[in-house]
């Protein structure tokens, strides 16, 4: 199931959000895990049954590990984010890894390896990472492991954030599942963020989508520049605000029910170098990487800096890695390490003298190389791509008949860098963190209203997409 349809807008949310407030406070969380397994299984029925035993087993493990010490406690963690991570391998990275087994095969002229190709069962990324926060701040005494079983499955597979996140550690949402307030302005605020999030997936990403789709289906080989940048940064822009748009739904529903998730965006756009744009990008990721990664490896508390350039080349090459199983990713990954390095190095310094705009558009123009590698992947496609690009064979582009994709264009670019200027700064505090009066809760819910009753327009007229990032 998908938030941006109609069967989860006009039936699925509101048949739970008034089984979850007409119920007693005692059983809000048994309402909540019953609709999410529901919203998991009406998608993928046959991966419940994988799904639920296994965070069963994680959680039964982590019980041992917090009753044990020392060598006995290391070990239950290492068998927990074992499994964990096994079970991501095997899922995500196995027909990865047959596929260039039997390339290398086929090489030294060696018969392949026949198997039958493995599903990927719909977000198993963010629900391993979660599992991980959940074993390491317990092993860590950060938190006490929840005593509810229940509880953590909750944790776990909540459906607002189960799929594509923001990937909630288990520190900063532990003591809400155990207790929590449903607030009347924390429903209105959750509603209005969901309506502006519906909005951004429905009235822009899918209809920059759209034509990106049919510049993309496209020979390569024959494409003028014009077009091709046209769809490079059409997608860059597509890409954002479909997957803010989840986070922003998904953080309107949390609060709807008393839950404050972690904020998964913040303008990455404005970015004025490429270690800030991963501070405003995917936010939550970057602090899993962080806190998960890149702190156990030292950080940038080591001896060289040629260890500290590893560490930050790694822990992007292992970020591509986890987009997706395939080389177009680790070098997505490997591009934007290599820049942080550069950064670190020297660039750093340029891009603070040469000023605000002259920064924040170069970092956009890396971030649209890469976006390259993140949307083809085969790699002799991306390479055409890149060569369509700087041919500098500009033609017209066609404008009749395509007014509307133009039109969501200039809307994405202007609310992509709308806050690199005080006013824009202003209308984000409107929207996203300004506490209203009464006028002002009116005001938002006539908006948000009017959001809505457009984006289920749209969809009854078009019909939905599934969010890019569901694949990973």
């Amino acid at each position: 199931m998908v938030f941006s349809s109609i069967i989860f807008i006009l039936f699925f949310l509101p048949a739970f959000l008034i089984a979850y407030y007409i119920a007693p406070r005692i059983i809000k969380n048994y309402v909540l895990l019953v609709f999410s397994l529901v919203f998991y299984a009406w998608g993928a029925p046959s991966f419940i049954l994988f799904l639920v035993p296994s965070t069963l087993i994680n959680y039964f493990l982590v019980s041992l590990m917090n009753n044990s010490k020392g060598l006995k406690a290391k070990i239950y963690l290492s068998l927990n984010v074992s499994v964990n991570l096994g079970l991501l391998f095997y899922f995500k990275y196995a027909n990865f890894f047959l596929e260039n087994v039997n390339y290398i095969r086929d090489w030294i002229q060696v018969p392949a390896v026949e198997w039958n190709p493995i599903i990927l069962p719909i977000g198993i990324s963010f629900f391993t990472f979660q599992s991980i926060t959940y074993s390491m701040d317990v092993y860590r005494k950060i938190h006490l492991p929840l005593k509810n079983p229940f509880n953590y499955m909750l944790y776990i597979m909540m459906f607002p954030q189960m799929i594509a996140g923001p990937i909630v550690r288990f520190i900063d949402i532990a003591d809400q599942i155990s207790a929590r307030k449903e607030k009347w302005e924390d429903f209105l605020y959750g509603f209005n963020r969901f309506a502006l999030g519906l909005a951004k997936k429905v009235l822009i990403a899918d209809v920059l989508g759209k034509e990106v789709d049919r510049i993309m289906a496209m020979d390569y080989a024959l494409l003028d520049s014009s077009t091709a940048w046209v769809g490079i940064v059409g997608y860059t822009f597509q890409l954002y605000f479909d997957f803010s748009g989840y986070s922003d739904m998904a953080i309107g529903i949390g609060r709807m029910i008393g839950f404050k998730f972690p904020e998964n965006f913040n303008n990455p756009y404005v970015a004025r170098s490429v270690t800030e744009f991963w501070r405003r990008w995917h936010i939550t990721f970057s602090v899993f990487m962080k806190n998960y990664l890149y702190y156990p490896l030292g950080g940038s508390r080591v001896a060289t800096n040629r260890r500290l350039y590893f560490n930050l080349w790694f822990i992007f090459l292992i970020s591509g890695l986890w987009h997706g199983a395939s080389w177009n990713f680790v070098i997505y990954g490997a591009f934007h390490g290599f820049f942080l390095v550069l950064e670190r190095i020297f660039l750093l310094k340029w891009l603070e003298k040469v000023g605000v705009i002259p920064s924040v558009l170069f970092t956009f123009f890396i971030i649209v190389m890469a976006r390259v590698f993140f949307r083809i992947e085969e790699l002799d496609q991306a390479v055409l791509y890149f060569k369509s690009l700087f041919s500098f064979n500009f033609k017209t582009l066609v404008l009749v008949g395509k007014e509307h994709f133009y039109v969501m264009m200039a809307i994405a670019t202007f609310f992509s860098f709308i806050t690199l200027s005080k006013t824009g700064l202003w209308l984000q505090d409107i929207f996203y963190t300004r506490n209203y009066n009464a006028a002002g809760h009116i005001a938002m819910w006539i908006l948000s209203i009017a959001l809505g009753i457009l984006s289920i327009s749209s969809l009854t007229g078009f019909g939905y997409s599934p969010f890019i990032y569901f694949r990973f």
